[in-house]
């Protein structure tokens, strides 16, 4: 599965070589050698002179008649692991050879403006680089030019790589020019001239509107954009820069494997969002799926940093090597094998993951060994857990299923008033808790029910649709009084249903507990299926596809934007490829197994919507805020310590001013967002063809105002950081110990059609019930690996409004919001303590709980529970 890598210092680590599925890129890179000083200076029988030595010979042109302009070009240059370990060879001696020469890049200045007389583009100014220096791992190249004063502004520079392999260049600086040096970031992959002739064109760090651009980039910039989107032809090699639109067709290697199959997702039968297209071969034996290749295709600057990529996969051989196979050698001649015992789970989580320090004080000093029993506690985390985008307001009465009654029976729930209000202590009626807000429901019944039958068919895997009401305690926390779960009709028998309550006899309360952890694994699967990877991961997928394509790097909302789309389709195919693939971890790791992502197509389908996604509209249409303008943030919760509620707002608010100031400064006029065809042309394409399934809805959002434009900016920017962060890195902190959060249940309820052997054995030993139905040893281990891996952050982890990005810091107006944006942050973080140091807020505080630490902005690498990135990079 893993390439070979670089030496780890980690014993384990460094006796393995492993295949590293993140390093796309069959263009080899390289990085050049000293040049040597003594070598003479070369010339050329052009227009443009081109010198080795700096200080004696300069690139200039032919316009002699007027007065040059001295302009110094220093290009920085990254050198990475991987192309040192590809600087050899013959082609490596070639390069080598190159930098002697002085003729690294090949340097072509563009300027901004028309030639006046003739209305051309005006001659660009060439000049080779040659290295200068070298710390750590970044390489300079320094070239000269002679500039004359009629060339205007510099808006571009050509850059041509004269190596055989790929170069990472992160920065071009112009130094010596009247206005002050112009800066130009790049940080992309730069193709080898012999891999592809066009050269690569990077624009100054100055943001234009389509109608702003300068008269002499206009062509380019048109002609870079369409060089992004290809033509939906052939294959995509990896070191290019296509982007374009597919379905999910290529989650297992079909021709090998039939049994590997699944679903296509997009389209009518399975409404989903697109990916990135790959090109690959259509297979064999069924022309709907794409054959299997190692290396998923992505464009070639999504990929993951080096450091990056050397955490995320080191992090992945070591929690499999660490957890996994140890397990796998216990458990090999049966794979279904349960716990004995309750001692055995806290043994595996203790000894057998070996994991630091930090992760043992964040699960097991923290927390109480029986927190997860507690209805307190099965509460709590709908509210400050890793999935409170479930829970909702009850609003209506009786409650009943949408789905048909002839396939699914009956419509009615079994919970009724009477049990309601005798679970409350008929402290009130049903109507008057409706009417005060006081009930709340988990309603995972409609979804999960058509799949129950087809999950049973599955070898040890058993579902429920469910329901949970919940009663708003005084004190802000709620109270579980009720949970149904339903069978539909099957096998030849009717529909099966039965309401569970708190109960002080043991053999209710052995049943509330096994009714709870069906819930709980309901609750689970839900979490990374829909509020995790559907709604985060793969709906922004064409928002960045669509990015790249419509809009230029030129364009303030594309620089905007950027930081929030970095790195995400490369963690995408790699999901794809290594998590929820075919027979992969995540269909071993949950109850649902090869039905998965299918069951994520049919809530796409059904419920979602772009203009529920920010969190004001998410609150809103659960019934868990309302609109008022006297309240903080203009919203008022229905239960105020709603921890993910409460401090999510305040860093919504935090990134709307910030997001409010930036578009207001570039969208002065309220005509001019109409009027912005590479917007236009954005917002369309993600609805029509990255949303295509969804292209006919009634919700989708205008863009005509700059307000319309920061409403949907924040949809997306939410859905990447905020979002994201709530769901993700408390995923170890949170399931790690998996009995508070079983991802895979393996056996039905004792009260369900008992034989009265069964019921006896129950009553007999009703914790070996409840160890039966968690999941195995092995199914455990997989599910506390991934989530080690997945819960982590990176070294170089990019937070909200730690760094600025190069062009908003060279532009005054923008790096003074930006300034404010980070310092409304450091507030944030500060209340986030506070709160969780607030003995009132009982949904945060108390004996062994988790304090809610998801949403503070920043965080040190690791698994910290903390930290809200930029971007999905994990």
């Amino acid at each position: 599965m893993f390439k070979s890598q670089v030496h780890q210092s980690h014993p384990i680590r460094s006796l393995f070589a492993f295949h590293n599925p993140y390093f796309h890129g069959a263009c080899p890179t390289s990085l050049p050698v000293n040049s040597i000083s003594f070598l003479r200076k070369t010339t050329r029988k052009h227009k443009v002179k081109v010198g080795f030595a700096p200080s004696s010979i300069k690139a200039v042109t032919n316009m002699t008649d007027k007065k040059a302009i001295g302009v110094k070009a220093v290009v920085t240059v990254k050198q990475t692991i991987s192309s040192f370990l590809k600087n050899i060879g013959i082609e490596g001696g070639l390069d080598q050879l190159q930098d002697l020469l002085g003729r690294t890049l090949l340097l072509q200045l563009v300027s901004a403006e028309l030639d006046p007389k003739t209305g051309l583009e005006k001659s660009k100014i060439k000049g080779y680089a040659h290295r200068i220096s070298k710390d750590g791992q970044h390489v300079k190249y320094e070239a000269d030019f002679e500039i004359p004063a009629d060339f205007g502004e510099i808006g571009a520079v050509f850059v041509e790589n004269e190596h055989h392999r790929e170069m990472f260049v992160q920065d071009i600086v112009l130094d010596g020019l009247p206005d002050g040096p112009v800066n130009v970031n790049c940080n992309s992959w730069v193709h080898s001239k012999h891999d592809n002739p066009r050269n690569r064109v990077f624009f100054t760090n100055k943001s234009y509107l389509p109608s702003e651009t300068p008269s002499g980039l206009r062509r380019l910039r048109e002609e870079e954009l369409l060089s992004l989107q290809g033509n939906g032809q052939g294959q995509r090699k990896s070191c290019e820069r296509i982007y374009d639109y597919d379905v999910y067709n290529d989650l297992g290697d079909v021709d090998t494997d039939p049994i590997k199959k699944r679903s296509v997702l997009g389209g009518k039968d399975f409404p989903y969002p697109r990916r990135c297209r790959t090109g690959r071969p259509r297979c064999d034996t069924d022309p709907r799926y794409e054959k299997w290749h190692a290396n998923f295709y992505v464009p070639r600057d999504e990929a993951f940093s080096e450091v990056k990529q050397l955490s995320f996969s080191t992090n992945f051989v070591y929690s499999m090597l660490r957890a996994v196979i140890p397990s796998l050698e216990s458990t090999i001649l049966d794979p279904d094998l349960g716990f004995p015992n309750f001692n055995a789970i806290d043994q595996l989580f203790t000894e057998g993951l070996n994991l630091t320090a930090l992760d043992k004080k964040e699960l097991m000093e923290i927390r109480d060994k029986f927190f997860w029993l507690r209805d307190e506690e099965f509460s709590r985390q709908t509210l400050a857990g890793l999935n409170p985008f479930t829970i909702k307001l009850v609003t209506e009465w009786p409650l009943r299923s949408k789905l048909d009654p002839k396939v699914y029976g009956p419509a009615e729930s079994a919970i009724t008033t009477e049990l309601v209000e005798r679970e409350i202590n008929d402290v009130m009626t049903v109507h008057k808790a409706i009417m005060e807000k006081k009930l709340f429901i988990l309603d995972y019944h409609d979804f999960f029910l058509p799949y129950v039958k087809k999950v049973r068919d599955l070898k040890g895997r058993t579902l429920y649709g469910s329901r949970t009401i919940f009663f708003l305690n005084p004190d802000e926390t709620l109270r579980p009084i009720a949970i149904e779960l339903t069978r539909p009709p099957m096998d030849g028998k009717p529909q099966w249903k039965e309401v569970y309550t708190h109960c002080l006899h043991s053999t209710g309360d052995w049943l509330w507990k096994l009714a709870k952890t069906h819930v709980l694994s309901h609750d689970s699967i839900y979490h990374q299926l829909v509020s995790h990877w559907l709604r985060t991961h793969a709906c922004s997928e064409p928002y960045i596809i669509a990015t790249i394509r419509r809009l230029s790097v030129m364009h303030p909302i594309y620089r905007l934007i950027h930081p929030h789309i970095r790195y995400t389709m490369e963690i995408n195919a790699l999901a794809r490829e290594s998590l929820i693939c075919a027979d992969g971890p995540i269909e071993k790791i949950f109850t649902l197994g090869k039905y998965y992502l299918e069951v994520g197509s049919v809530f796409y389908d059904q419920h979602w919507r772009f203009d529920q996604q920010s969190l004001p509209a998410d609150l809103i249409s659960r019934g868990m805020a309302v609109e008022d303008p006297k309240a903080p943030q203009g919203l008022r919760l229905a239960i105020k310590d709603y921890p993910y509620a409460s401090d999510g707002l305040f860093l919504w608010d935090a990134i709307k001013q910030w997001v409010t100031e930036y578009v207001n400064h570039f969208y002065p006029k309220a005509s001019m967002v109409e009027s912005d065809e590479e917007l236009q042309a954005w917002w369309t394409e993600i609805q029509t063809v990255g949303h295509g399934d969804k292209k006919d809805e009634p919700w989708w959002p205008v863009l005509k105002t700059p307000q319309d434009l920061i409403e949907v900016l924040m949809t997306i920017v939410w859905v990447a950081s905020g979002h994201h962060a709530a769901v993700n890195f408390g995923q170890y902190t949170y399931a790690g110990y998996f009995p508070s959060r079983p991802s895979f249940t393996r056996a039905k309820m004792p009260s369900e059609d008992p034989t009265e052997e069964n019921w006896k054995r129950f009553l007999r030993k009703p914790e070996a019930a409840l160890l039966e139905c968690l999941p195995s040893q092995i199914q455990a281990t997989r599910a506390m690996a991934v989530w080690d891996v997945i819960s982590h952050h990176s070294p170089d982890e990019e937070y909200l409004g730690d760094k600025p990005e190069p062009s908003w810091a060279e532009n005054p107006v923008i790096k003074a919001a930006f300034e404010r944006f980070k310092g409304k942050l450091k507030q944030v973080e500060a209340i986030i303590d506070e709160r969780n140091a607030d003995c009132n807020l009982r949904n945060r505080n108390g004996a062994g709980i988790t304090p809610y630490q998801l949403l503070k902005p920043f965080s040190e690498p690791g698994v910290t529970g903390k930290g809200v990135p930029y971007s999905i990079t994990i």
